[in-house]
């Protein structure tokens, strides 16, 4: 028969092991209600547009609510038009379907200026929701004064071209377009969500603006000029000029720009290929023979079979390298 001694030592760890058997204990944690306001959210009506989003964190959650407003706006626009089409033609054919379709597109791009955050909780689970509101007339207003500030501002830089050379007047009407090139959706949602508004005033600047950029365009004219390591490189250049729609000609008047283009090429071989290396430098002369831009870079023209061939090469390259900077970096200019 065995005996079974308890040492002092036995008993005091059969103890511990036993507290921290019934010490653990499995936490549930409570399922967090969704608050009211996110299951049954108000509806956008005559006065208000209203707005959930979710995400991450408050931030993402505010963009998403903010995303979603713009897309009630674009199904308010939508409605809107094809309900003009339904008076004006009796049924909706397909091209003016998606000219809706178009403007809906572009409504997304809105910025929305005036909106309130009226809830915004963590739901748990890395989730946080928001609730926002805007008022029509409030967000109308806003949209208003930020179109009236952008063109004062626009006004105001155009009287500081009175001493400027034709490229850089060229480069503040492009700017300009680019800056404005939402306008005329803004305007669309404006007039939805005021119809007494009248858009045409600020569309007539809008088309001021763009003459002006196209009179200035088509008054400008390139004419370039090489030496003989670069004489089958102009093609490149111009064809690049060309595709921003400027006139490649020899003239005399105060919008002509010469284009020099010189080159330093070197013969290599390397691993059964013949290498050019071409040392490229362009300059660019307004019409009293000052410098209005230029750049120097590095090309290396590669062939199997002989150097005259590697030469042909660097046009290659040149045309490359064109389309993947385009020609204004390349030549070092605003254009």
């Amino acid at each position: 028969m065995f005996k079974l001694y308890f040492t002092p030592f036995f008993i005091l760890l059969l103890l511990l092991l036993h507290g921290c058997a019934s010490s653990k204990k499995v936490v549930v944690s409570p399922i967090k209600e969704l608050p009211s306001w996110y299951q049954m959210p108000p509806l956008s009506n005559e006065d208000d547009l209203y707005a959930l989003g979710d995400g991450k964190d408050k931030k993402e959650a505010l963009a998403n609510a903010l995303n979603n407003m713009v897309s009630t706006l674009s199904v308010s626009i939508s409605s809107t038009y094809n309900a003009k089409t339904v008076v004006k033609e009796g049924r909706v054919n397909s091209s003016e379907g998606i000219y809706v379709s178009n403007i809906e597109s572009d409504v997304k791009k809105i910025r929305i200026s005036h909106y309130e955050l009226l809830h915004a909780q963590s739901l748990g689970f890395k989730k946080y929701a928001v609730l926002i509101k805007s008022n029509k007339q409030r967000l109308f207003e806003s949209m208003l004064q930020e179109i009236r500030q952008n063109f004062v501002i626009i006004q105001e830089k155009e009287k500081t071209l009175l001493h400027a050379n034709v490229l850089q007047k060229l480069s503040f009407y492009k700017n300009t377009k680019a800056s404005l090139e939402n306008l005329p959706n803004t305007l669309i949602v404006m007039s939805v969500l005021n119809p007494s508004f009248q858009s045409s005033k600020y569309l007539h600047l809008l088309e001021t603006m763009d003459s002006k950029y196209q009179n200035i365009l088509e008054s400008i004219s390139f004419f370039i000029y090489s030496d003989e390591n670069t004489v089958n490189l102009q093609t490149a250049i111009a064809k690049g000029l060309s595709a921003k729609n400027f006139k490649i000609e020899s003239v005399n008047t105060q919008t002509h720009f010469r284009v020099y283009l010189t080159s330093t090429i070197e013969r290599a071989d390397s691993y059964g290929f013949t290498l050019a290396r071409s040392d490229i430098n362009i300059v660019t002369k307004d019409y009293n023979g000052v410098i209005v831009g230029s750049n120097t870079f590095n090309l290396i023209g590669q062939s199997s079979q002989g150097y005259s061939i590697a030469k042909q090469n660097l046009i290659y390259k040149l045309n490359v390298l064109i389309k993947k900077e385009g020609i204004a970096k390349i030549m070092g200019l605003d254009i």
